[in-house]
């Protein structure tokens, strides 16, 4: 499967670029990783858990980093096993452009999936990996940007819910 998108990020491309090297960056915004160690000379080992529809599982893999041109291009290649639920594997060119407002971040992403996954089904799959991907990027935006209005007044209204039924008051 193929898939692409763009998102505004307000930060400039060399600090974009230089999160997308860094492990602890990685692991807070890879949905589902327990464990991203290495370097971007000689790759990433990770550990992620994810359910994809009915079938759960623990990807042990690689990423490594290529094409690397600071502040301008990344490629990323990968790819993990999940025991008997299958395997995943694939890329993404992204690409950094300067914009008044930061950076605007651009990915084509290639994915392949095998075993148990590739049994449910295209539609399933391509839908995981768009909302994956999207999931990625927006935690990557909000590292680098911070929460949103949005996202804080979410989290006020939550924090705000539970403590009123811990407290019986409104």
């Amino acid at each position: 499967m193929q898939m692409s998108d763009s998102r505004q990020i307000a930060a400039d491309p060399q600090t974009v670029y230089a999160a997308l090297l860094d492990p602890r960056v990685l692991q807070t915004c890879v949905p589902g990783a327990t464990e991203v160690t290495g370097t971007p000379e000689d790759g990433f080992e990770a550990v992620v858990t994810q359910k994809v529809g009915p079938v759960k599982a623990t990807f042990k893999g690689q990423v490594k980093m290529s094409d690397r041109m600071p502040g301008e291009k990344l490629t990323i290649s990968g790819e993990g096993k999940g025991g008997a639920a299958g395997f995943a594997k694939g890329g993404a060119v992204v690409t950094f452009e300067a914009s008044e407002q930061g950076t605007v971040l651009t990915y084509e992403v290639d994915a392949k999936v095998g075993g148990k996954l590739a049994q449910l089904g295209s539609r399933i799959i391509d839908g995981f990996a768009k909302k994956m991907a999207d999931q990625f990027f927006s935690n990557l935006q909000t590292h680098l940007e911070g929460p949103s209005d949005d996202d804080a007044e979410a989290e006020v209204t939550k924090t705000s819910g539970w403590m009123s039924r811990l407290t019986g008051k409104s």
